[in-house]
């Protein structure tokens, strides 16, 4: 997929998705665990892999890491590397580091103008667990990628569109938006606009008429944006 001036390849192992940014000759590996796959594409396209990061340090997303450093020569990126606002440069174009702390500590994103390749923190109509029990850095995060133009496209860590949609129904029964959005998912290319996410992604929507309703019917915190975002994360 062409994304602006930079390329996204999209590599699915299981529900896991990886992905290469790539220009001209160069590329980036995000997530690299199709690692095989990505060597593959490579090869294939006459591309020379720079560098290989990760939007966190969980083995389902680092596990092609020392694979592609070992057949490349590429520099794996650590944590350390990725300093919020960070620029990472590739052939002229420019990918933005966003750090993202919420569902792991160690969370960012990587945003390329046009695209946001998210991880685990914002799935496509999903949000990630909070492994870290922090709530208010997860709900700045996600307030923070709001902010992204309509028109981002959100290429996520995983392919968990079946189960989210199915969570959005149980909360807005009568939004269209999500079947809408249900018959133009392919599962050879996973990915939704921010605009997408804005109609049915629930962690997106704590501002709109229905999920306050929701929440009021559940007897459920809802006042403020924050208590809205608590009442949001504590259901099952």
């Amino acid at each position: 997929m062409i994304v602006s001036m930079l390329n996204i390849e999209q590599f699915r192992v299981g529900d896991n998705l990886a992905y290469l940014i790539f220009k001209e000759t160069q590329a980036v590996a995000i997530d690299g665990v199709a690692w095989q796959e990505i060597l593959v594409f490579l090869e294939k396209n006459k591309l020379s892999l720079s560098l290989i990061a990760n939007t966190h340090q969980h083995f389902d997303h680092t596990g092609g890491n020392a694979h592609l450093a070992k057949a490349t020569g590429a520099k794996v990126l650590t944590f350390a590397d990725l300093a919020d606002n960070k620029i990472i440069s590739l052939e002229g174009e420019e990918i933005t580091v966003y750090r993202t702390p919420g569902h792991t500590n160690d969370s960012v994103c990587f945003y390329t103008g046009s695209a946001l390749i998210s991880g685990d923190t914002l799935f496509n109509a999903t949000i990630g667990n909070c492994f870290t029990g922090d709530l208010k850095s997860f709900y700045i995060s996600i307030k923070r990628l709001m902010t992204l133009p309509d028109k981002t496209l959100i290429f996520a860590g995983h392919d968990y569109v079946r189960d989210s949609l199915a969570f959005a129904r149980n909360l807005e029964p009568n939004n269209k938006d999500i079947d809408k959005f249900w018959n133009s998912y392919d599962p050879d290319c996973v990915y939704s606009t921010m605009a997408d996410e804005r109609k049915i992604n629930p962690y997106l929507r704590f501002n709109e008429e229905p999920i306050i309703k929701f929440l009021q019917k559940k007897k459920l915190p809802h006042a403020t944006e924050w208590e809205r975002w608590q009442s949001l994360m504590s259901i099952d």
